[in-house]
């Protein structure tokens, strides 16, 4: 393909995408940087007269929107949300409704603890044709970054989502999810990093199981640190660990290229040998 011609792809692939007038797309900002962004997504964005987006979402995502979109932050945070979830579901209704073309930005992907089903169900719900745009989630993108297989031959044949700050956090069954052969990713889990192992340890899984700890994954000033569960909670507190930030339980976080805060010696009480890591890297 000549020069020109390759020109002309790129541009229809990164065009504003065309369809009715006045409907909703989710659309999956990625783990933090902006490149990070699939095709579509920057075909949605590029074609948005309002960008309703999360309080985390990069400067430079929002930039491939028009300059003439507005733009509304519907950011929230721990124990205190500036939008409840039922007006930005009213938000995304009535602008659609009136003829607009609605980005509804999220981090990683919409529908991995995005609440982007209870968004969708409320366009449906309106009549509001929607559509979703998935996006590399945190967990893939941080684990990537840090060389973090989730699943691994020798040590994980089954990886779990779950969130740390869901409400009765006690009450949940997590049993089985971690443990030899299996890997937890926890979302959200910083301020309640020692309930999450304590409660993990009573579910059966060993003291010296392997955390990694990725705080702010693909962003500027991204960290990567590695503890055993015991040590959890205080490891967080230690390292000053502040989100956004996931934490991975299982053998593969003894495979992370990140800073040991226990010493070598917690690879080898979870079965992993320095050479393993070594012939990882």
């Amino acid at each position: 393909m000549d020069e020109p011609a390759a020109a002309r792809v790129e541009a229809e692939q990164v065009a504003p995408a065309r369809g009715p007038a006045g409907r909703v797309i989710l659309v999956g900002a990625g783990p933090g940087a902006p490149d990070f962004l699939t095709l579509r997504a920057v075909r949605a964005l590029a074609g948005a007269e309002v960008v309703v987006h999360d309080g985390l979402i990069d400067a430079r995502v929002l930039d491939f929107a028009p300059a003439g979109a507005r733009r509304v932050s519907v950011a929230k945070r721990r124990d205190r949300h500036s939008v409840p979830q039922e007006a930005i579901c009213a938000l995304l209704v009535a602008e659609a409704r009136a003829g607009r073309v609605v980005v509804r930005l999220k981090g990683g992907d919409p529908f991995v603890f995005g609440r982007g089903g209870e968004e969708v169900a409320a366009c449906v719900a309106a009549g509001v044709p929607v559509e979703v745009v998935p996006g590399v989630s945190a967990a893939l993108g941080c684990a990537a970054e840090v060389h973090l297989p989730l699943t691994h031959r020798d040590h994980a044949s089954a990886v779990s989502f779950v969130a740390g700050t869901c409400q009765g956090l006690r009450e949940q069954d997590w049993r089985g999810l971690a443990g030899p052969g299996r890997t937890l990713v926890v979302y959200m889990g910083v301020t309640t990093a020692g309930a999450i192992a304590e409660k993990l340890m009573a579910d059966g899984v060993s003291p010296d199981m392997p955390v990694a700890i990725l705080e702010r994954g693909t962003l500027p000033g991204s960290r990567a640190l590695r503890t055993l569960l015991a040590d959890l909670g205080d490891a967080v507190v230690r390292a000053g660990v502040t989100s956004p930030a996931l934490l991975v339980v299982g053998r593969v976080a003894g495979l992370a290229h990140a800073e040991d805060l226990m010493g070598l010696a917690a690879l080898d009480l979870a079965g992993l040998t320095l050479a393993a890591v070594e012939q990882a890297a």
